[in-house]
């Protein structure tokens, strides 16, 4: 019985994606955790710890499909025990003489620690591919909407001139600080855990191995890299990771919040793609619902939620304290989960997305000449100073002024006080509110060309 909506099979595609379903699942998740005790028994047997005949015996029976789960489900109930179930399923489908070479010298943190790594690595290389091409759709949209002029707006309110570009390229720039974020944290997340009881590795000390060495081996064998010393309790990485996946889906919702806004009628310059058999309302049929961009936001919420639990798991005890930790197991794969559906939305709305620069326009036209108001500020600035200009402007633009009309009014108010002549306002007014964004826009594009090219280069 399904308890829970993000299971639901009518609704978890809205949580999550078949990819990384396939990742963080019950079965994957149990196979994954019985891998790593695989090559924990191969890298011990090398260094003499257990018989290479049993590390192989093991290497064979450690499959998900021999298993019996409800001995394991049974035996985790009953001894109250995170992993002494799974052991006593696996010791059963061993023969008696290697069931005791079995989980030898770990601790539950050293397997889940464990796999904590692979999952920060695996996921972190799905995030990675699919924010660049969530970039990739959005510098396609700076790029073509460089000179697109819109109303930039401030506190919702239509404020001066900008272009579609240059809030496309702000996005792209975002994305691109989350990949280098993504890039530059892999060799810290991506570690393995062999720490034994309190991180002294004082087992394998005394079965007359190197136990660094061991770790290091361990660590290699599964493609991680070894911590350098033991983190039970320095749990910065999880917090780390779980906060830069929250940030990308804050990001994503950024962008989803700005379709939302810019798709509402009266505004009009923006429509998210719609697939024909959609139904925005059951009982108002008109209407076409920003979905997308409001699930985004969504995302992005429980997101925070999940990383805000990572980062209360810094704070731990001494060697050892499963409170933060254990609440890991849930908060980490749920924020991957929430990121990967965000990344998965985020790129089919920006690669879909309906931009309307005629709309943009007409929006332009309808408050006129009064978003010309701070290049007017600039150059009687430079006549009369700043604050003067500014209070000045203040009075004359004020909406219970007269002159709070088109700038031809006010031109004519400040020709009548002698400040300006009305061909020196016009002027001002005339002159390309724009020409810094597009600027703008080009830098990052060119950034960005340079970072795809050596990330593609890269080996």
């Amino acid at each position: 019985m399904v308890t829970r909506l993000t299971d639901s099979p009518v609704y978890a595609h809205l949580w999550a994606t078949p990819e990384l379903e396939e990742l963080l699942g019950e079965q994957a998740r149990w196979q994954r955790w019985l891998d790593v005790l695989v090559v924990l028994a191969r890298v011990q047997a090398r260094a003499g710890v257990v018989p290479e005949a049993s590390a192989r015996v093991i290497a064979e029976a450690a499959r998900v499909e021999r298993i019996d789960w409800e001995l394991v489900a049974e035996q985790t109930r009953r001894t109250s025990h995170s992993t002494l179930g799974l052991i006593r399923g696996l010791r059963a489908v061993l023969p008696a003489e290697v069931r005791e070479h079995v989980y030898v010298g770990a601790t539950v943190q050293d397997l889940t620690d464990t796999w904590f790594g692979l999952l920060m690595r695996d996921v972190g290389d799905l995030v990675r591919r699919d924010l660049r091409a969530v970039e990739a759709a959005v510098l396609r949209l700076a790029r073509t909407h460089r000179d697109t002029p819109m109303a930039g707006r401030t506190h919702g309110q239509p404020g001066a001139p900008v272009t579609f570009g240059l809030k496309a390229a702000s996005w792209a720039d975002e994305l691109r600080r989350h990949l280098d974020r993504v890039r530059e944290g892999r060799s810290r997340w991506a570690v393995g855990q062999l720490g034994g009881a309190v991180g002294a590795l004082a087992f394998h000390d005394a079965s007359g191995v190197d136990p660094v060495a061991l770790r290091r081996d361990f660590c290699a064998e599964l493609g991680l890299a070894d911590p350098g010393i033991s983190w039970l309790t320095s749990r910065d990485r999880i917090a780390e990771f779980g906060w830069v996946l929250a940030a990308v889906c804050g990001t994503l919702a950024r962008i989803g919040g700005e379709v939302v806004e810019l798709q509402r009628p009266e505004i009009g310059e923006l429509t998210e793609p719609a697939r024909p058999e959609a139904v925005g309302s059951i009982t108002m049929p008109h209407k076409r619902n920003p979905e997308v961009g409001e699930h985004l936001d969504t995302l992005a919420r429980l997101g925070r939620s999940s990383a805000g639990v990572l980062l209360e798991g810094m704070v731990a005890l001494h060697e050892r304290d499963g409170r933060g930790w254990k609440a890991e197991w849930v908060a980490l794969p749920e924020v991957c989960l929430l990121t990967g559906t965000s990344l998965q939305l985020a790129g089919e709305l920006v690669a879909g997305l309906e931009v309307h620069p005629e709309a943009m326009r007409a929006n332009l036209d309808r408050f006129g000449d009064r978003l010309a108001s701070e290049r007017v500020l600039g150059a009687l600035s430079v006549r009369i100073g700043k604050h003067a200009a500014q209070e000045l402007l203040h009075e004359l633009l004020a909406p219970t002024s007269s002159a709070a009309g088109a700038t031809g009014d006010l031109a004519q108010r400040l020709e009548e006080r002698g400040i300006a002549t009305a061909a020196e306002v016009r002027e001002w007014a005339a002159r390309s509110p724009v020409r810094s964004a597009t600027a703008m826009v080009d830098e990052v594009l060119d950034r960005a060309a340079s970072a795809r090219a050596a990330e593609e280069a890269a080996p």
